[in-house]
């Protein structure tokens, strides 16, 4: 018995058992979060995502122009859509929320630059290149524009793409903006959740 407490009390598990306790902890005081705020924090990934769904929807429509590709209107829009705001937000939940409601992320900063990064490049970048095959492919199957050789793909393609980039460009500064913001929204709900430890708590433990 006694050969077992003493493996219980072990330097090498006693910082996993701590960071256990503290997620309960935080938990815990999530669960006290008025429900705006709850909400908020569960489904504030989902917003940056529909912002990253309409990005490649736009980029998606820029394409379409530009490659004369009329056929296939849903069968492009709808993974457009779809994929950028499943990536957006499962990037975004991944990388601010969860890290915050473990007490991982405790850094007001950090938490911004992760915000914007994830909507800049995650939600606004990534529909734009998305939409490059995808419209490629629809452009070859319905001959709407002549594409070149292997040779010169790489020239037409910069060429084609650097007007959407230029348009979608105002997007791109939205999204960024949009996930520094929310990501700043539900780091002031995690100093929050901080002021609700128990009297006998430390909330500077939390932060470590």
């Amino acid at each position: 018995m006694e050969r077992r407490e003493l493996e219980l009390n072990s330097p090498q598990e006693s910082p996993s058992l701590r960071h256990i306790t503290r997620k309960e902890v935080l938990l815990k005081m999530f669960a006290r979060l008025p429900e705006a705020d709850q909400k908020l924090l569960e489904h504030g990934s989902y917003f940056i995502g529909i912002n990253g769904g309409f990005c490649g929807l736009i980029a998606n429509s820029f394409f379409r122009r530009i490659l004369n590709v009329t056929e296939a209107r849903f069968a492009s829009s709808l993974p457009m859509a779809v994929l950028p705001f499943l990536t957006t937000a499962a990037v975004y939940h991944a990388a601010v929320t969860v890290p915050l409601l473990s007490g991982d992320l405790t850094c007001a900063t950090c938490a911004m630059v992760r915000g914007g990064l994830i909507g800049s490049v995650i939600g606004g970048l990534y529909p734009i290149f998305l939409a490059i095959p995808i419209n490629a492919g629809l452009a070859a199957r319905y001959s709407s524009a002549p594409l070149p050789g292997k040779e010169n793909m790489l020239h037409f393609w910069i060429k084609v793409s650097k007007p959407v980039f230029k348009k979608m460009s105002y997007a791109i500064l939205l999204q960024a903006a949009f996930g520094i913001y929310l990501s700043s929204r539900e780091y002031g709900i995690f100093m929050k959740m901080l002021q609700l430890t128990e009297p006998n708590s430390n909330p500077e433990e939390l932060k470590d």
